[in-house]
């Protein structure tokens, strides 16, 4: 099966490595990007999108079986082909942003809609294949925190408090998640820091995990956030608003804690940084596993393309999607 994979990111990780994934199961794909940035480096003009039309008219004229559309944004130009099944992934900034009303017009017109979460699917009001990103349990695995923390040089006496994410982006709510940790600050004689990671290579993520007394997520909106299933792969305790797929992720988890009460929050972080309870959060991420999801997503690539997949040998496949020229 061959697929053409059209993304306005090229290097999102978790895209990525859903690709590997199925690679390994037989599938191959190439992919097409927008082209173009804007004056900030992270966005497009109308012109780019306009131009990217045609670029995906002429390419799906080629011996593909299916186009994945991930992001709604780029819905529309999936669609303007006639030629192919198209699936759709929507990753949630597409659908409670911006973008919401482009990828709710786009999404009864598509073939098979794949969606992160229940919540999303419920924003929907339509059936959709719930696939959250699969964690890759081989990358993110539990290691020494001591060991981790010299890898990213963080002090080893203070508490360290992850916030994975870039303090700028409102939808993260960085605010939050400093008043929080400032309240913990003053209940606790050790120091604890935020630490904000953001916009370093995919590979050092499992070390930020690792070196971390906590995952701290306070996002006005969410999917289903890697971040939890990554600090989840490490037993990397999680705390966070109730958001996306976040309470179903950590159910059962301990010590871990979805909630939108800022008290409750403030405690659960305090009891965990005090606390020597061994983490199970590995267990749970076992379910969300990037093999896990690839299996699911194949199911769905099968039924919109009435073509079986055929695993193939892992040296012909595994290897990530190269864009088209």
């Amino acid at each position: 099966m061959h697929v053409l994979t059209l993304t306005t990111n090229a290097d999102a990780p978790f895209m990525n490595e859903q690709m590997r994934a199925l690679e390994r199961r037989g599938v191959s794909f190439s992919m097409l990007p927008v082209s173009g940035k804007g004056d900030g480096g992270n966005s497009r003009s109308p012109v780019d999108y306009l131009r990217y039309v045609p670029e995906v008219i002429a390419e799906a004229g080629n011996d593909y079986d299916l186009i994945h559309a991930h992001y709604g944004l780029i819905a529309p130009m999936a669609l303007a082909q006639l030629r192919k099944p198209v699936v759709l992934s929507l990753w949630g900034s597409d659908l409670y942003g911006p973008v919401g009303p482009v990828s709710r017009a786009c999404a009864p017109l598509c073939d098979e809609l794949v969606v992160m979460s229940e919540e999303m699917q419920s924003t929907l009001g339509r059936p959709c294949e719930v696939i959250p990103d699969g964690v890759d349990l081989e990358k993110f695995q539990p290691k020494p925190q001591a060991e981790a923390r010299r890898a990213v040089d963080w002090d080893e006496d203070d508490y360290q408090i992850l916030f994975p994410y870039l303090p700028d982006r409102d939808v993260k709510n960085y605010p939050r998640a400093r008043r929080i940790v400032n309240a913990v600050n003053g209940r606790l004689e050790r120091p604890v820091r935020l630490q904000t990671v953001y916009g370093v290579d995919h590979d050092t993520v499992p070390d930020y995990m690792n070196a971390a007394d906590a995952l701290l997520l306070t996002s006005r909106s969410e999917g289903s956030p890697n971040s939890v299933k990554e600090a989840l792969a490490c037993n990397t305790p999680v705390v966070s608003v109730d958001v996306g797929d976040v309470s179903e992720r950590l159910a059962g988890v301990t010590p871990s804690l979805a909630s939108d009460d800022d008290s409750e929050l403030i405690d659960e972080l305090v009891s965990i940084l005090e606390s020597d309870v061994e983490p199970n959060g590995r267990e749970a991420a076992r379910e969300v596993s990037v093999e896990r999801t690839a299996d699911q997503m194949i199911d769905v690539y099968e039924r919109v393309s009435g073509t079986r997949v055929s695993e193939s040998s892992p040296d012909a496949v595994a290897r990530a999607a190269e864009p088209l020229e």
